[in-house]
């Protein structure tokens, strides 16, 4: 972990503590070592740093190649282990970037929705993380959040709010020989995204509304029976 992000990690953690409370559950769910891909539902553009402000290990992210254009937003960008892609490809450069980010035991964030929630409920996911988590077989770590969305760019949370990161635990999607037709790749994109419905209250769950943590288990093992594992 190099200084500019752990000293970013501690002034996140100040920050969201001073202007509201930052509770992260589940912190022992996270492993110690090893690749993890990181799914969470996405509020806000405060969602990265409430995340890295509550890992125990340090993040990788995937963005955009334009937030590198320029010496201080590719300073920062690379500081706080962000990768470039190019946008162009159709996802395919930063599939294979997460792939080569995981062989080298990172700790992956992906967000599956592609993009912030317009209502701040859990729109479907798309399929890239279901993608990624089935060639690497890394295991897959669930987190759902809430209270970023409080945040505005111009003024902070009055009252105070709470900024809550429930941590599931890991899971392993089932080996799939070949290229996984559409329908796997649906079932296992459901699979992922069930297990971040079930951290999240009842409210945020949008298009994944009847998830209980039963449920989700479920849902993964119904996955593995279409894959044929």
């Amino acid at each position: 972990m190099n200084a500019i992000y752990m000293l970013g990690k501690t002034l996140g953690q100040f920050c969201f503590n001073a202007f509201g409370r930052l509770e992260v559950i589940g912190k022992e769910s996270v492993p110690p070592y090893g690749p993890l891909l990181v799914v969470a539902n996405h509020l806000s553009f405060n969602d990265p740093p409430v995340l890295v402000s509550s890992m125990p290990r340090p993040l990788s992210f995937i963005g955009k190649k334009e937030l590198f254009g320029n010496p201080v937003g590719n300073f920062l960008m690379r500081s706080f282990n962000v990768h470039p892609y190019d946008r162009s490809g159709l996802g395919v450069d930063a599939t294979r970037l997460a792939l080569r980010l995981l062989a080298q035991d990172r700790m992956v964030m992906i967000f599956p929705e592609g993009h912030r929630s317009p209502d701040h409920t859990l729109q479907q996911g798309m399929p890239g993380a279901a993608y990624i988590a089935l060639k690497s077989q890394a295991p897959v770590l669930p987190i759902g959040i809430t209270g970023t969305e409080k945040i505005s760019a111009w003024r902070m949370p009055v009252p105070l709010t709470k900024f809550r990161v429930n941590i599931g635990q890991p899971f392993t999607l089932p080996n799939v020989e070949g290229t996984p037709s559409k329908e796997v790749l649906d079932n296992m994109r459901d699979t992922v995204m069930s297990r971040i419905a079930a951290l999240l209250p009842p409210a945020y769950r949008g298009v994944y509304p009847l998830i209980t943590p039963g449920q989700a288990q479920r849902a993964s093992r119904q996955a593995g029976a279409a894959s044929g594992g």
